[in-house]
Formats: structure tokens, C-alpha cells, sequence
């Protein structure tokens, strides 16, 4: 007996001590018994606590979560860091984290649970001012995006067509000036090459400037088309494959793909080295990874001071909230690995 009122003692003193919310509910939905710290959260008497169901005072948009969660409880588990909000007599809404444990004997649920308002709010903060920043960058990239298409016009239909104009008055000398002194045959046929080739640069640097390919057929024709051209412009096989669904990523995150597979070929062109490079993008469980290995010379990662491009692509990965990792040794190439959630 003396033990029990002890332990009585000591549960009325916690009961009512404690910093925390705490409450004793029946198997009902009802409040039996609450602390002072309740009382003074939700504003409300006593008397207008017991009266009205719990689900009274919880926020409309938790309700269904909330039940689900009690009828898990109710059928014996302990339920730990729940959260919910609930809507003070003022209207204020109030975030409560909940540890509980229902006793079937007594058919009571004996509930604590802690005011986490000032950090849910810093969150929410947060994450709007992170929303925030991620519609800026996109914004941003999206402008970057029509200038490079506008560019990419003026390049391939204003100077292509101007340069393939004086090629066609070129030939047009060649062919209807027959006794042209051997010099200016020479000089003739060195413009006509010339010309040639500046049309193909043109087309070139048009393409890795906004690919068409990418805009009209999607990221793998585009990926195909720039591992053919690579091989062919600096005689380093480089092959792509791929295992994911297309769909899968937006617009937005395919252009960032791309981007990041022509700085990682630029890299391999001017620094590694390299035999072969291999790009795939495939589904790893519930994240889409690419990936661009090559057999080059590699580097030290804790000695490498970080390029240009290396900071172009972590800023790209970061504004699609992917992560970037980066293996490199001396002597054994380079893998750069990025991971986005589906």
C-alpha cells in the first residue's frame, strides 16, 4: 500500500511538473485528464477540454493522419514522435510532437508530448526560402536557356547562311572563270575549303551551344548525338547506354544533364588523357543516377583545387537538389556520379 501511494505521488508530481504536454485519454477519443501546461497551450478551461473530443482541437488538415495513427496505437503500438497540429482557443496553431502508450486494461492512453511551434516555423522558413532560390535558379536558367537558343539562331541560320553564300559565289568563280591565273585557282580552292569548314564549326559550336536534338527528341538522342561527335572530333571512343525511363525527368533536369556531361567531356578532352569514356544513366533503386567514367590519367581529389567546371556542375546538382560525387585516383581516371530522387 505504501509503495502504491508512493508511485501515485510520483506520477501526480511528473502529472503536473513536467514541461511538457501531458494527458491521460479514454479509448472514447476524450481527454480524462490533462496538466496545467495543456491548459495554457490550447487556452481552453479545463471544463471545455473534457467536454469535446480530441479531434475537436486538431487542426483539419491532421485529422486523417492522426486517426490512423491512434487506431495503430490502439491496437498496441507505442506510438513515438508523432507529429500534428492543433488549433489553440485563439486560432494560433501549435506543432506537438507525441510519445504515447495505451494501457488496454484501463483502456487509457497515457500521452506526452513536446511544443515544437518555433522549430516547425523555422523549417517552414527554410524551406520557402529554399523554394525561394530554387524558382530563382530556374528562372535564371531558363533565361540562360533562351539566349543560347537565340544565339544558336543567329549562328546557324544568319551566319551559316551568310557563310554558304559567299561559299556559292565562290564556286560560282571557280566554274565560270575558267582562265583564272594558277594563283587564284589556288587561292579559289583554299576559300572554297575554308568556307566549307567554317560552315561545319559554325553548325558545331551551334549545337553544343543549344542542341536542337535535345529540345525536339529528348535527353538519350541528344546524349547519343554528343558521344558520336566527341569520338569523331578528338578520336576517343566515348559510348552511351542507359537504363531508366526518360519520362521520368523534366525538362529541366535533361538540359542540366546534358550540361553536365559536355563540361565532363570538356574536362576529358583538355585534362585526362583518356583511352574511353563511358556515360549511363540508369535507375538505382528509387533514385535516377548518371554517371561519366573515363580511363585517364586521374588526380589526387584532396589536392585538386576545384575548376571551373567542377563548380559549374555542383551548382547545377545542387539547384535540382541532386547530390554530386566525384572518384578520381592518379593514374586510374575519373567517375562523376549524379543522384536525383525520382
Amino acid at each position: 500500500m505504501t509503495n502504491l501511494m508512493n508511485s501515485e505521488i510520483e506520477l501526480s508530481a511528473f502529472f503536473e511538473q513536467s514541461p511538457d504536454l501531458v494527458c491521460i485519454a479514454g479509448r472514447d477519443g476524450f481527454f480524462k485528464s490533462v496538466n496545467e501546461v495543456v491548459i495554457k497551450k490550447m487556452g481552453y478551461t479545463i471544463d471545455e477540454l473534457l467536454s469535446q473530443p480530441i479531434s475537436t482541437f486538431i487542426h483539419e488538415d491532421d485529422k486523417k493522419i492522426t486517426h490512423k495513427h491512434r487506431s495503430a496505437l490502439l491496437s498496441g503500438k507505442v506510438l513515438h514522435n508523432f507529429v500534428n497540429r492543433y488549433i489553440s482557443k485563439k486560432g494560433d496553431i501549435i506543432w506537438l510532437e507525441w510519445t504515447s502508450l495505451y494501457f488496454s486494461k484501463s483502456g487509457l492512453v497515457f500521452a506526452t508530448a513536446k511544443d515544437i511551434t518555433e522549430r516547425k516555423l523555422a523549417e517552414t522558413d527554410i524551406e520557402q526560402q529554399y523554394n525561394k532560390f530554387k524558382n530563382l535558379t530556374a528562372h535564371f536558367k531558363s533565361d540562360i536557356e533562351k539566349d543560347r537558343k537565340y544565339l544558336t539562331y543567329e549562328l546557324h541560320e544568319e551566319l551559316a547562311q551568310l557563310t554558304a553564300a559567299i561559299k556559292m559565289n565562290i564556286e560560282s568563280v571557280a566554274m565560270n572563270t575558267p582562265l583564272l591565273p594558277e594563283p587564284s585557282k589556288v587561292a579559289v580552292e583554299k576559300a572554297l575549303v575554308i568556307s566549307q569548314m567554317l560552315i561545319k564549326t559554325l553548325q558545331r559550336i551551334s549545337f553544343s551551344i543549344s542542341p536542337n536534338v535535345l529540345h525536339e527528341f529528348g535527353l538519350n538522342a541528344a546524349l547519343e548525338w554528343l558521344s558520336t561527335e566527341f569520338s569523331l572530333l578528338h578520336n576517343i571512343p566515348c559510348t552511351f547506354n542507359n537504363n531508366y525511363s526518360e519520362e521520368l525527368l523534366t525538362k529541366e533536369i535533361q538540359t542540366d544533364f546534358f550540361r553536365i556531361c559536355q563540361e565532363s567531356l570538356k574536362n576529358v578532352q583538355d585534362h585526362a588523357n583518356a583511352k574511353s569514356v563511358h556515360i549511363r544513366i540508369e535507375e538505382v533503386n528509387d533514385k535516377i543516377r548518371l554517371s561519366i567514367k573515363d580511363d585517364g590519367d586521374g588526380f589526387d581529389i584532396t589536392q585538386q583545387k576545384e575548376t571551373p567546371g567542377f563548380v559549374s556542375m555542383r551548382e547545377r546538382v545542387n539547384s535540382i537538389n541532386g547530390e554530386l560525387l566525384i572518384e578520381s585516383e592518379p593514374e586510374t581516371g575519373t567517375g562523376i556520379f549524379v543522384t536525383i530522387a525520382k
